[in-house]
């Protein structure tokens, strides 16, 4: 995302190219581009908002959401639907979203299975709150991200799953070879609200960006034709969320980093690598009173444990303890044969 923003002073007009991509039509009336906020400020601007709605952002944000796909939302709204109703409608959207008045709509309640089991439920925005979402996620990561543990490799760009394991690895190899695998119970949906919001007005001063991302979190959920009220939780399925979860948890990232721990986050996912088992039983008991007492998240003692990494799964990997090499997890494998067996013929 480029430093030189402008504050348009037009509507946005999604248009079709030749390849499909949308575009945005912006008036030459513009204001002189604005400094690119350094990482490291608490309050990195009062006029956020101008940016989130810049051009360029949004045209960024559109393209992002279209390459997503994904289905409509409570409204019924299709991607395709989206653009014309864009096209016609961004003039007032806009100015409510510069005005402090935009109200998102609830969620629409999505089921999926579980790769291990069980139900992992997702909350799908409307399109058009998808795109104002990644347009606010565009902008808010550019400027928190650097500021984030280089031990956290979920949801961040140029970092990734793989690298992770391959970090958990070389701390095996190292010797630590013992792991506390902490697991947070239904950890995206018990997120503080009123503890999220102190950390974001932490860093962003605009009062209608705070109030915009306290409406995407208390927007409610629609589940078989009811609207369920939301009073805690970062919905799973909007771009938002992974990165509002990663600020939540960099409080952890901070507190593992001052004890001295080797470690490797991908989001809610947390592994902890020692030298032996009783130093990793003492690790568990005190990071899960920090869990608790400071951030208010609950640890799933059925699922945490301490244990040898080839005894555990990390992402879909188990790293033996003989010079860290990386499997597959059985559970992982199985499931992917299953998935194999689904898609094709006995034959």
């Amino acid at each position: 995302m480029s430093g030189k923003r402008q504050k348009t002073q037009c509507s946005l007009a999604l248009e079709p190219r030749d390849r499909g991509e949308a575009s945005v039509v912006v008036s030459p009336r513009a204001e002189p581009a604005m400094a690119k906020p350094a990482p490291e400020s608490p309050a990195v601007t009062e006029q956020l908002m101008e940016v989130v709605c810049d051009g360029e952002n949004l045209r960024s944000a559109w393209k992002r959401v279209r390459r997503n796909q994904g289905g409509p939302g409570v409204d019924g709204m299709s991607i395709d639907d989206a653009k014309d109703y864009l096209r016609e409608h961004w003039p007032g959207i806009r100015f409510q979203l510069l005005d402090g008045t935009y109200q998102p709509q609830p969620v629409k309640r999505v089921e999926i299975p579980k790769p291990d089991g069980g139900i992992r439920k997702l909350g799908v925005p409307c399109v058009v709150d998808r795109l104002i979402q990644q347009a606010v996620l565009q902008v808010l990561q550019e400027q928190w991200d650097p500021t984030f543990s280089e031990h956290s490799y979920g949801f961040r760009p140029g970092r990734s799953a793989h690298q992770a394991v391959a970090q958990a690895q070389r701390y095996v190899a190292e010797g630590y070879d013992v792991v506390v695998d902490l697991d947070l119970e239904k950890f995206f949906d018990r997120v503080n609200h009123d503890g999220l919001m102190a950390r974001v007005a932490a860093r962003v001063s605009d009062k209608r960006v705070l109030k915009l991302i306290r409406a995407f979190l208390t927007a409610g959920v629609m589940e078989d034709g009811l609207l369920l009220p939301v009073d805690e939780g970062t919905p799973q399925g909007g771009p938002l969320s992974p990165l509002l979860s990663n600020l939540v948890l960099d409080d952890l990232d901070r507190e593992l980093t001052r004890r001295g721990h080797r470690f490797c986050r991908y989001a809610d996912d947390c592994n902890i690598y020692v030298r032996s088992r009783r130093a990793g039983e003492r690790v568990l008991a005190s990071v899960s009173r920090f869990l608790t007492t400071k951030l208010r998240l609950k640890v799933n003692e059925t699922k945490s444990a301490v244990a040898r990494p080839e005894e555990r799964k990390f992402l879909g990997f188990s790293i033996s303890n003989d010079g860290g090499e990386r499997r597959i997890a059985p559970k992982a494998l199985d499931a992917f044969k299953t998935r194999i067996r689904e898609r094709t013929r006995r034959t």
